[in-house]
């Protein structure tokens, strides 16, 4: 398996696993650097204006005696300053973090509108396996997909609720019996991963998992080419991924068996 997190390079479209890095990073770093400052401030007063019993640490302040309301200590313009500084900051990463979120959601349509190469994978959950339709109707047990290509996945479910997800490439939608959703990404470079279910399902639910495989440009459309539709994953029998291959008959679902589990 190649790294972590896999990105779009040469296809100049930043893949989601790289826009939720980015959003993951900028949190972090701001996060740090508030809590540095503030830290550090806190720590800065503490000392300074510490008790002595020898020395009054801000001899210039004008303390109220007791039984007297204290008056304006005119810090006003600092506290207005901080708040409108923390403000503009806030407002611009929610601004910044919408924004990537909708170039998301929206980047597969706009690939299309544009003429770019966008391929459909229709996802079907059943218990406790997945299986995957092509848009040439082959279906087959392992997720196979051309590297540098944006890969729509239409995600339902045959039975009850599951979550298909793939973590190293941040793809994951909900499979609803009944609805549709939708995820994408883009591999960068070949390689294997693993997708999981990621909702509760039953009690095959920790082995409902599938090989996720990125090939290289060439391979996969000469596996392509030999595919067919509902005889697909012959191949995939031979993969070594533990599942079933697909079934023969467009539609008919058999659960893999992965960890053992029927």
């Amino acid at each position: 398996m190649v790294g972590d997190t896999v990105l779009a390079g040469t296809s100049g479209i930043r893949a989601p696993a790289e826009v939720f890095n980015s959003i993951f990073v900028a949190f972090l770093g701001l996060g740090t650097l508030v809590g540095v400052v503030v830290i550090s401030y806190t720590l800065y007063n503490a000392y300074k204006y510490r008790y002595r019993e020898d020395e009054d640490p801000a001899p210039d302040v004008d303390r109220p005696e007791v039984g007297e309301l204290p008056e304006g200590g005119g810090k006003g313009k600092k506290l207005f300053l901080s708040f409108g500084i923390s403000a503009f900051i806030v407002l611009s990463l929610v601004i910044w973090t919408y924004a990537s979120l909708l170039y998301v959601e929206g980047k597969p349509t706009e690939v299309q509108q544009n003429g770019g190469d966008v391929m459909t994978v229709e996802v079907d959950g059943f218990r406790f396996g997945w299986q995957f339709t092509y848009p040439n109707g082959a279906q087959a047990s392992t997720l196979r997909v051309p590297a540098d290509t944006v890969i729509n996945l239409s995600v339902t479910s045959q039975d009850v609720f599951h979550n298909f997800g793939i973590p190293e490439l941040r793809a994951k939608a909900d499979a609803i019996p009944g609805q549709t959703t939708n995820a994408w990404f883009v591999a960068d470079e070949p390689g294997t991963y693993q997708a999981n279910c990621y909702e509760i399902c039953g009690e095959g639910h920790s082995g409902m998992t599938a090989d996720v495989v990125v090939m290289n440009g060439s391979a996969f459309e000469e596996w392509y080419a030999a595919t067919e539709p509902a005889n697909a994953s012959a191949s995939d029998s031979t993969a070594g991924n533990g599942t079933e291959a697909a079934v023969s008959a467009p539609g008919a679902l058999v659960p893999a068996r992965a960890g053992g589990v029927p």
